[in-house]
């Protein structure tokens, strides 16, 4: 592996929802610019207080299942010592201990090294900040 890095920051709009964002395809374009045919690592950061980064099977519910266990885990309610914005903010600056802000990926050949149905996901559960920022860097 030579010592070659590339970075590229992405601009992404959440919404008003608390959303699972399949990342794959900008991954995949990105690793066509900064490592063709080359091996590596791709690493995935969000560098928010309040998202993560999650590996995980997209469209068949498991989005959805995974934003359920959020809630189970981290209700939206008053418990919150941190208190601003929506009602159980609080709960969203917890999720990165959960679901990390970061994933370190193999690139091999060029090409992300994904399981049959592993994508690469941004999680967003804060209401009150749409616009998110996403950091891919790859490193071969």
């Amino acid at each position: 592996m030579s010592d070659d890095f590339r970075t590229r920051l992405l601009d992404i709009r959440t919404g008003a929802s608390e959303t699972v964002r399949d990342l794959t395809e900008l991954c995949t374009e990105f690793l066509r610019e900064a490592a063709p045919g080359r091996d590596g690592l791709l690493n995935v950061f969000v560098p928010h207080a309040t998202a993560g980064i999650a590996i995980l099977e997209t469209g068949a519910g498991s989005d959805d299942d995974l934003l359920a266990a959020l809630h189970d885990l981290l209700p939206a309610d008053d418990r919150w010592r941190h208190r601003h914005g929506s009602p159980g903010h609080g709960r969203d600056h917890v999720l990165p201990a959960i679901v990390p802000p970061h994933a370190t990926l193999p690139v091999v050949g060029g090409e992300l090294e994904l399981g049959t149905w592993q994508s690469v996901c941004l999680v967003d559960t804060n209401v009150d900040n749409a616009d998110r920022q996403v950091r891919l860097s790859f490193l071969g």
